[in-house]
């Protein structure tokens, strides 16, 4: 038997999630269900850090996905009034424990956890700096650079050192720290990664009302906790909330926007809001853009199916727009885990059957129109064809609600290098075709995916399908605009850290 890895497709890579909230007794509890709703972004490993009643802190994290690695005793002893917590899934770092977040540590200025959702550009050279100047690194995290950044800053409150730091910082971050007295939130100026506001109100054992303030990469990890979607922490905005309230700041010079546009086509939920926008609503609308560019054209089928669970929205604004049927035509199961097990004797596309399964009654000599958020290797999209005309389709269109894939990201976005990319600048549309093995092929036009948002078309970052970088990613080149970013160490042998300082384990 052979064991694989079950995420071991072309899909894009979820980056990370961060969830922080300040000023409720179960906070650490809120947290978890947060990193729970926040789960699709990141599902190597999850931590939360908290501070407790006496002003002391804690943490918890470990390889796994939220419900994996915390349990009722371990919310329990991380019980406190403030916490914040991370969901992970490595774009620099390896996938080990070291690497899981919140970073906690102990310093000259106190306590500090940290949560980052992001990627340095300049990550590489920093890091050298701050080791010639003798700072030691122990783990491969460009999160540990900002660590580092803000212990050399001769800042002594949270806001000033932490703002020190990030001054120092390129690319993207969205960042929650907590301190034994404040909560902290910080976004890049730029505002590529996503971060919102929220509050949740509470009342006392003694029927006195309370606020509590919270912070998350998505809006969906308010719902479950039954908080109220305040509004999107502002590009360069700095949120500081302590016991007298919450504050903004603003510590960076001011920069044009540019909001990871892809966030929309496929890593946030369909049930949240980014930049006050549904993102159901917005595939929806990529769909019925992408029933135009079919018509036009001249790209006709039976049914329309999407490949689920992203692309729903999308076909469905597809099919409404075309008056072509909806169907169900690929089931997906939500039940594979990390790892997978083949048998001896090799099925071929196993993993992909184990996730996907046809229905054959839809597509039974069927012109099918298959929807799919994006390509980035082909190698999933040629398997899904493949099945769809075992199952009996007569032929298969499949329609992409964003441009191809034609450049790296280096803003927090795992994905394959350049060389990797089916779509890169040496392929045309028509060789990904032949290659996926579909009747026809048809892309969103960027023009047609930032209209789609209903928001500004220039405060958007789409490097990845035009390789125009907002900021310029540094080191030695290895296709159109790729670096070499600095590289991960091999996996520790340990999942699981906990850290009590009064020595309770």
């Amino acid at each position: 038997m052979t064991l694989n890895r079950a995420n071991s497709s072309d899909r894009p890579r979820e980056e990370c999630g961060v969830f922080g909230i300040f000023g409720h007794p179960e906070s650490a509890v809120y947290t978890y269900l947060g990193l729970y709703a926040l789960q699709h972004r990141g599902q190597e490993s999850a931590g939360i850090a908290s501070r407790l009643a006496d002003g002391s802190m804690r943490f918890h994290r470990a390889m796994g996905t939220a419900a994996e690695v915390f349990d009722e005793r371990e919310l329990r002893r991380l019980k406190g009034d403030a916490a914040i917590g991370h969901v992970r899934y490595s774009t620099t770092g390896a996938s080990r424990l070291l690497n899981a977040q919140p970073i906690y540590v102990e310093f000259g200025k106190g306590r500090l956890a940290v949560a980052h959702n992001g990627n340095l550009t300049n990550a590489q050279s920093v890091r050298k700096s701050l080791e010639a100047q003798g700072s030691i690194f122990t783990t491969t995290t460009d999160s540990e650079v900002m660590v580092h950044l803000m212990a050399l800053s001769r800042e002594r409150d949270p806001e000033g050192f932490i703002g020190d730091a990030l001054r120092r910082c390129q690319g993207s971050f969205s960042l929650v720290a907590l301190t034994p007295d404040r909560l902290v939130a910080v976004r890049d100026p730029r505002g590529i990664r996503p971060l919102c506001l929220g509050t949740r109100e509470w009342t006392d054992e003694w029927g006195e009302a309370h606020l509590a303030w919270l912070v998350s990469s998505e809006s969906c990890s308010f719902d479950v906790i039954d908080a109220r979607y305040e509004r999107e922490i502002a590009p360069g905005e700095m949120v500081v909330v302590d016991a007298g309230g919450l504050k903004s700041v603003w510590p960076f010079d001011p920069k044009p926007e540019a909001f990871c546009v892809f966030e929309y086509v496929y890593f946030a939920r369909p049930d949240s809001v980014l930049r006050g926008k549904s993102v159901y609503g917005v595939r929806k609308e990529l769909g019925r853009r992408l029933a135009v560019q079919l018509d036009e054209a001249g790209v006709t089928g039976d049914v329309v199916i999407a490949v689920p669970d992203s692309s729903n929205p999308t076909a469905l604004g597809l099919a409404q727009a075309s008056g072509i049927p909806f169907e169900f035509g690929l089931i997906r199961s939500h039940y594979v885990g990390r790892t997978f097990i083949e048998p001896k004797q090799q099925i071929r596309d196993f993993g992909a059957k184990l996730k996907y399964n046809p229905v054959r009654t839809v597509l039974k000599d069927k012109k099918v129109i298959c929807v799919d958020d994006s390509i980035v290797r082909g190698t999933t999209s040629k398997k899904i064809v493949k099945m769809l005309k075992a199952a009996g389709a007569a032929e298969v269109h499949l329609a992409i609600s964003c441009p191809p894939w034609r450049y790296p990201c280096y803003y927090g976005i795992d994905v394959s290098n350049y060389m990797e990319l089916v779509a890169n600048e040496s392929s045309s549309i028509d060789r990904v075709r032949e290659f996926i093995g579909c009747e026809t092929l048809t892309y969103l036009s960027l023009e047609n995916l930032l209209e789609a948002t209903g928001l500004p078309v220039d405060s958007f970052c789409h490097a990845c399908f035009d390789g125009n970088y907002v900021v310029r990613p540094e080191a030695a080149i290895h296709g159109p605009g790729q670096p070499q970013l600095f590289l991960g160490l091999a996996d520790a042998p340990s999942h699981k850290e906990s850290e009590f300082p009064e020595g309770e384990r």
